[in-house]
């Protein structure tokens, strides 16, 4: 076997998830808090028009970077909601925001070369760091999520990508002004580029999240996608917008990979760009009324827990290993995820997703509680 996988673990957050299904198939009562996956549908009028592409013949092989009016739809919305001057020519649509990301290591680090990950950080960057040959440096950030101002010492000459989430998988943080230009500026001191991933910045609450693409553009590669905002997890397809240099790498290993993303899914993510935006305001609402009833609960029950700005993560801290926590809840009934999932400091936290039905997350904080205080 490759020795190329040995030092990369599965996804836990996937891994987790399996095991709560096959205990539900089991016939065991759990409640899933696991997975960040929206439980809306897919609005009707994204759904029509991946229908029509179908129906029309939108069955054959797209451009590799995907097709012309979506790349261009994109590079507008870059233009108008992130004030990033891109061309439609150096955006790259992808199978998926994850797909993305490796592209983005794949292209850029060679054997040895360092990515700085903030300390809680998505399961999967490190990952992709491995695959890629890189090493992963783990910087912890604040409780609040805010970055630490002693950044630059963990700058070397290895130091190549930083990689920035904002909102944040799995705090809900959102990172200031004063945050992103810290980062900005060391990449402009040490010629770093930055992975900027934006998959969540539609969820937000009473914030606007800031594009660092909008700094550095000649060093940034900025990644979203559509399954958070618009309830398409399952469509995979997602987006990167990149200098030329990175893109053309890029679509080199898309070329050889995945080849393009599936044709009609584009018309689909094409309408969710242009079509109304009601149904991404809606959910934004449903999801702060449930993130405010999760701290609460949570808070209640004696954990401490930051109050999100986005995403649809709680963080909350706990006492002792995440492991055990996650395990223990397990047994009662409650599928959640383990700090150290998401960083090597972050073992004393637990992460629940609250994209679930208001009424399983009542359930869900009523069984959790009779954990934690044993009442």
């Amino acid at each position: 076997m490759s020795s190329r996988l040995d030092q990369v673990e599965e996804s836990a957050t996937l891994r987790l998830a399996d095991l709560t299904n096959e205990l539900k198939r089991q016939g065991k009562d759990i409640l899933s808090f696991n997975l960040g996956e929206p439980d809306f549908n897919t609005p009707s009028n994204i759904v029509e028009a991946a229908e029509k592409a179908l129906k029309s013949g939108k069955t054959h092989y797209a451009p590799a970077a995907g097709i012309p009016e979506l790349r261009d739809a994109i590079a507008a919305k870059l233009k108008n909601e992130n004030k990033l001057d891109v061309p439609g020519k150096n955006v790259l649509v992808t199978p998926g925001a994850k797909q993305a990301v490796f592209y983005v290591t794949f292209s850029l680090l060679e054997e040895g070369d360092e990515a700085i990950v903030f300390d809680p950080g998505w399961v999967s960057y490190d990952a992709c760091i491995k695959m890629s040959g890189g090493k992963t440096v783990w910087v912890k950030s604040n409780e609040d999520g805010s970055l630490p101002r002693d950044l630059s010492k963990y700058v070397n000459k290895k130091t190549k990508l930083i990689i920035l989430n904002s909102p944040n998988n799995p705090s809900g943080a959102v990172l200031d002004t004063k945050d992103i230009r810290m980062v900005a500026d060391l990449s402009k001191d040490h010629g770093l580029y930055v992975l900027s991933d934006e998959i969540y910045e539609k969820i937000v609450y009473d914030v606007k999240p800031v594009s660092i693409g909008s700094m550095i553009p000649d060093k940034t590669v900025t990644i979203n996608g559509f399954s958070k905002a618009y309830a398409m997890a399952g469509w995979r397809i997602g987006y990167a917008a990149a200098p030329k240099p990175v893109f053309q790498n890029m679509l080199k290993v898309q070329q050889h990979t995945a080849t393009s993303p599936t044709t009609f899914v584009q018309y689909g993510a094409l309408e969710a760009i242009n079509g109304p935006q009601d149904s991404v305001e809606n959910m934004c609402r449903q999801f702060k009324e449930r993130r405010d009833v999760v701290v609460k609960g949570l808070r209640d029950m004696g954990l401490q827990c930051e109050t999100p700005l986005g995403a649809f993560y709680a963080w909350p801290k706990v006492k002792g290993s995440s492991e055990k926590w996650a395990e223990k809840f397990l047994e009662a009934g409650v599928g959640l995820t383990p700090g150290s999932a998401f960083g090597p400091h972050s073992d004393d936290h637990i992460r629940m997703s609250y994209a679930s039905s208001m009424n399983d997350i009542k359930k869900g904080l009523e069984r959790m509680k009779k954990c934690v205080t044993g009442a």
